[in-house]
């Protein structure tokens, strides 16, 4: 296909989400590179991110333009062999499992602890913060940690385990502010080694260790923006593991990102850049794996929360940048400010939401009533 025909294609579909090419509106995209149409259309979702990366293109409000694009569902279409070929090889291999399960942590938990320290906030937690009451990023995230551990009924002395437990802190805020002892597990030693300094002092022990080897008895569990890396072929066996572990009178809550449409994989631009081997689960896929081995107690969707997190995290980004672009090139900060504004907008636009769900062995007697 010709340039000229390329970009009146481009065109037409921007029209239809309301953006214009070299417009004056925030959301309008500015194209450096006329090679961004044909690339596009060859590479969808990939084509866009990578072609951003490179400089082709610009906006003004990057996650303003990603929201109108995904709110007009231009995704849809256009179809790209590139995703048919993430269908195809989800479907013959199991890149959750093994050495594959490792990568996700090697290549961007391990990414460094300068940049997710300046990302964050004060408190290093990697997944969705609860504004219900709070004001700021840190509020909001001592919020979820609250609710998570309220949602469970801790107690001084309970034993809890936490599944992917990233740097540490839910077990921390947890032992200082509820008496709980516990353990975390993680597939990244950049994070395990961190998270041992920040629980030092507290019966907390944090391993890097696979979930699938633990087979030790728990009051309570939790798993906080892990399960997105278990993959619908390892979501059975990864219930089986935490009934497994956990008491017949306890309780586990499971914080996940949650798609409105079951897939197999992830979008191809973050499978290729962000989190590898990584996808986000469908209710439907969710309640099939958990049949027969828990009861749902509470099912709590707060998904808009993380447009405001992420949001917040692309700030901190953007104000630590001078002190970080000595370690991370500018190519890494497109990258790194497309993936926080591509995951905002799209959370913006609904397309996928932020579930808390509260599960227990045999279903609690009398009932179950949850905190929010």
């Amino acid at each position: 296909m010709s340039t000229a025909r390329a970009q009146q294609r481009i065109a037409s579909l921007l029209d239809v989400a309301g953006v214009g090419i070299g417009g004056r509106a925030p959301t309008d995209i500015v194209v450096h590179d006329d090679r961004l149409y044909s690339r596009v259309l060859a590479h969808g979702s990939l084509g866009l991110g990578e072609a951003y990366m490179d400089g082709w293109w610009d906006a003004d409000s990057l996650d303003g333009f990603l929201f109108r694009l995904l709110d007009a569902r231009l995704d849809e279409r256009v179809a790209t062999l590139d995703d048919a070929w993430l269908f195809l090889k989800a479907r013959i291999a199991n890149p959750q499992r093994g050495k594959r399960a490792y990568e996700v942590g090697e290549r961007h938990y391990d990414l460094g602890n300068d940049l997710f320290r300046a990302m964050l906030g004060r408190r290093l937690v990697y997944s969705c913060g609860y504004w219900n009451d709070a004001v700021g990023l840190d509020a909001a995230q001592v919020a979820k940690l609250d609710l998570v551990l309220r949602k469970l009924g801790v107690q001084r002395g309970m034993r809890v385990l936490d599944i992917g437990c990233g740097w540490g802190e839910a077990l921390k805020y947890g032992a200082e502010r509820y008496g709980i002892a516990g353990v975390g597990v993680t597939i990244s030693h950049e994070q395990a080694e961190l998270a041992a300094q920040i629980c030092a002092g507290l019966p907390i022990e944090i391993r890097v260790q696979d979930y699938h080897v633990l087979d030790e008895r728990f009051d309570r569990i939790f798993s906080i923006g892990m399960f997105e890396h278990v993959g619908v072929k390892n979501y059975r066996r990864y219930f089986e593991v935490a009934r497994r572990c956990l008491a017949d009178d306890g309780l586990f809550v499971l914080h996940t990102i949650g798609a409105n449409v079951s897939s197999n994989h992830t979008d191809p631009w973050i499978e290729r850049y962000i989190f590898p081997n990584s996808m986000v689960p469908s209710a439907a896929q969710i309640t099939g794996a958990l049949e027969d081995l828990f009861v749902i107690e509470d099912w709590h969707n707060f998904g808009a929360d993380y447009d405001r997190t992420l949001m917040a995290w692309r700030a901190n980004f953007d104000a630590a940048w001078p002190r970080l672009q000595a370690r991370y090139d500018e190519r890494f900060r497109r990258m790194w400010r497309y993936y926080l504004s591509a995951s905002a907008a799209t959370f913006r636009a609904r397309r996928n939401q932020l579930w808390q769900l509260v599960l227990s062995p045999r279903g609690v007697r009398g009932g179950y009533r949850a905190p929010r």
